[in-house]
């Protein structure tokens, strides 16, 4: 990874971390570190079952040396990897981990903010058990609204056009 994409993701993170934080309504515990180590930043909250959810924003494809034209893309996981079990101990009002559900989508870094308050939205949709989502995300999905809440590995048009541009020149 170059270091201008580590800048790049660092600071992403935070804000987005930051405002999702703002925008949940309950306590959310932002834990910092170095976007290169193998625990990266995260944000958890205990939802209204007392289960321990977390987001995290990793990167999945970035420019480095070898390959200075391969696209930047990030991926929003929430409940997925991360290795959180070091981080439950924070969270000591949980009843453990939200096992019930997890969701992936992946992205281009200049789309992630875009998407702060349709992954709240979503988050609070799934807290109280709704079946649809009624806002649009804010750049097209690689799926439509309806299978939305059934899937769990989702993609922007973009982050997959610029990925299977990859895929098509190998």
């Amino acid at each position: 990874m170059t270091p201008e994409a580590i800048r790049i993701v660092t600071q992403l993170r935070r804000k987005f971390y930051s405002l999702f934080a703002t925008e949940m309504e309950v306590p959310v515990i932002i834990t910092n570190s170095n976007s290169c180590a193998s625990n990266p930043s995260i944000a958890s909250w205990v939802d209204r079952r007392q289960r321990l959810n977390y987001l995290c924003i990793y990167v999945h494809l970035s420019p480095d040396e070898l390959v200075p034209n391969r696209p930047f893309l990030l991926r929003l996981a929430i409940n997925k990897g991360a290795g959180i079990a070091t981080y439950t101990k924070q969270h000591k009002d949980s009843q453990g981990m939200n096992n019930h559900w997890h969701f992936e989508l992946t992205l281009l870094p200049e789309e992630i903010l875009d998407f702060l308050p349709w992954i709240v939205t979503l988050v609070k949709s799934y807290e109280k058990g709704f079946t649809s989502l009624a806002i649009e995300p804010p750049h097209p999905l690689e799926l439509t609204m309806s299978s939305l809440l059934l899937s769990h590995d989702i993609w922007t048009q973009k982050a997959g056009q610029q990925a299977s541009h990859i895929l098509a020149v190998k």
